[in-house]
């Protein structure tokens, strides 16, 4: 009898009022349950306690009325706590049967107690309540002396107060280590995976650094010895002109593009590689921009824009879409010339979907090209990646080459310093429930037969308890006092067997004569015999209602057989 909640020993019913109506729901059945529980519980243990000793039987009605009290007092202490524990605790001092009731709210408040001062004082306040309550009421219970009842409810308070709130008490302390020892291993875990993230931020940055200082001087030189032979050659080779001014105009290409990388593998934080670009980098007016250029060295592209412009978007997203679109119509230069392509971006408001897609060339590409490394699509896996979505690049069965991919519009603020890797993810909260589902009603069984199983310890201890109670508290045995002279007749047939008719006709001839002054003999029953085959009867004479005097004397025994059956008779001498 014993979780969405704040803190891992919570309950839900502690905040019912604020539960959504399907959650109070929940709980209005949970309480139901328990309440019936509850209910058998207390009959059960009455019915058990009854038989043990009948000083302990109840009316039906007050036990039904002071259960339903004890019912009540269990069902709120998860919500009123030591309430809970200190009244039930002073109604099993009045109703033992409502002592597994104790147990349970003695258990479920400990456990959720963290203070050990408040946890001690509940427990001894309340076994205190507890003793106080049977000592006082023993009487008014037809229990006896109040030292029954104090006997009685310290044997209750022990076993249904004290050891069920030292278990809460081991319980509670265990989940709260468990808790944060999950705590603590889930800030290790994001320790480490944010010191990894840094030592690959400041790789990449080493590694721009390093780019920067050798690929860059390089092309800075190409670009100023390039237009320093377009100068020479005006006047000398105006021919050669138009050649030294392709090698200028690629050698600034090359260093605007290395600015890019350098800004991929430059600190995400400070997104380095926006600076290189414009506003209008990844809006339809620089994709079209990116189409035409196509067009223009004779590749057929058919270009498709549904739904609204990305100037509004982050300039990661509208990087990302220009870096897709880029490499895809790069890649059909280099290993698809003259095929067909399809380029279409959709924004659907949530998403930015990314198709570039290329048939079969007329003409096969040449050996030397071979398939490409694949870095290309590796990077832009990477980048998609970052902003929390998925790329998907392979051959189609027509023989051609798609790339799709799929960006958030709008990724939240995580995705723009994110730097795990797409198998590196932690799995989501929904899945990790869909796969703990199991466990989790398994360890609820495991919980529920638990609970019971304890319950029925504490039961069996209560009652056994209960029972040395009992014995100890009967009355002592006393040996009946022998009869002397002077006894009243009252006394004397108060330790005595009755008077008994065929012991009075077997005694009549062999018997002392009687004192005079007698007025009656009392002949008790007797089957002592003697030596000699006799029995030995013992006469009582009274005066009035006072004994006179106690004679004993013997008559002879003889065994008959009437209608086939034995039977003893005493002779006349």
């Amino acid at each position: 009898m014993s979780s969405s909640v704040p803190r891992a020993h919570e309950d839900p019913s502690a905040r019912s009022l604020f539960l959504r109506p399907g959650e109070r729901g929940r709980w209005l059945w949970r309480a139901a349950g328990e309440a019936v529980l509850a209910g058998a519980l207390v009959l059960l243990v009455y019915t058990g306690e009854s038989e043990i000793d009948p000083r302990l039987a109840m009316g039906w009605a007050a036990v039904v009325a002071l259960g339903g009290i004890g019912v009540g007092l269990v069902l709120v202490r998860r919500r009123f706590p030591a309430v809970s524990v200190v009244g039930l605790a002073a109604l099993t001092g009045v109703v033992p049967a409502v002592a597994l009731l104790t147990a349970a709210a003695a258990y479920t408040a400990t456990r959720q107690m963290e203070t050990p001062r408040r946890r001690a004082g509940l427990l001894l306040g309340s076994g205190a309540v507890a003793m106080a309550a049977g000592a006082a009421f023993a009487a008014v219970l037809g229990w006896g002396s109040w030292s029954f009842g104090l006997a009685l409810s310290a044997v209750l308070a022990g076993t249904t107060v004290v050891v069920p709130g030292l278990v809460g008490v081991s319980t509670g302390q265990q989940d709260r280590l468990l808790r944060a020892l999950r705590e603590r291993t889930a800030a290790a875990e994001e320790a480490r995976r944010l010191a990894d993230s840094e030592s690959r931020v400041r790789e990449r940055s080493r590694i721009a650094a390093e780019m920067h200082d050798l690929v860059g001087h390089r092309l800075s030189l190409v670009s100023l010895y390039s237009g320093g032979l377009e100068v020479a050659l005006r006047k000398e080779a105006p021919g050669l002109r138009d050649e030294a001014a392709v090698v200028g105009r690629a050698a600034r290409d090359a260093m605007q593009e290395l600015r890019e990388v350098l800004g991929v593998l430059g600190p995400l934080g400070r997104d380095t590689g926006t600076d290189a670009l414009t506003d209008a980098t990844g809006t339809r007016s620089d994709i079209e921009a990116l189409v035409e250029e196509s067009r223009g060295v004779g590749i057929p592209v058919e270009f498709s824009w549904e739904g609204p412009d990305l100037d509004g978007r982050p300039a990661r997203v509208r990087r990302a879409v220009h870096r897709v679109v880029r490499e895809s119509l790069t890649n059909v230069h280099r290993y698809a010339v003259g095929a067909h392509v399809t380029v279409v971006v959709r924004h659907t408001g949530e998403r930015v979907e990314v198709r570039v897609r290329n048939g079969v060339p007329p003409v096969p590409p040449a050996a030397a090209t071979g398939l490409g490394t694949g870095r290309g699509l590796v990077g832009l896996r990477e980048r998609v990646a970052l902003l929390g979505g998925d790329l998907e690049a392979g051959r189609t069965p027509g023989g051609g080459f798609a790339v799709a991919a799929d960006v958030p519009a709008d990724p939240g603020p995580g995705a723009e310093t994110a730097d795990v890797a797409p198998y590196e993810r932690e799995p989501s909260a929904g899945a990790d429930e869909s796969r703990g589902g199991l466990s989790a009603l398994q360890r609820r069984l495991a919980g529920a037969v638990t609970a019971l199983l304890g319950l029925a310890g504490v039961g069996v201890m209560m009652l056994f308890g209960v029972v040395l109670v009992v014995n100890a508290h009967r009355p002592a045995y006393r040996s009946p006092e022998q009869p002397r002279v002077g006894m009243s007749r009252e006394q004397v047939e108060r330790n005595v067997a009755g008077d008994d008719t065929v012991t009075r006709a077997a005694a009549a001839g062999h018997e002392p004569p009687r004192p005079g002054s007698a007025t009656d003999c009392l002949y008790p029953y007797t089957d002592r015999k003697t030596k000699g085959g006799r029995v030995e009867i013992v006469r009582y004479c009274f005066r009035s209602d006072t004994l006179i005097a106690i004679d004993r004397f013997t008559v002879p025994m003889v065994t008959e057989k009437v209608t086939g059956m034995p039977r003893r008779s005493t002779t006349h001498d």
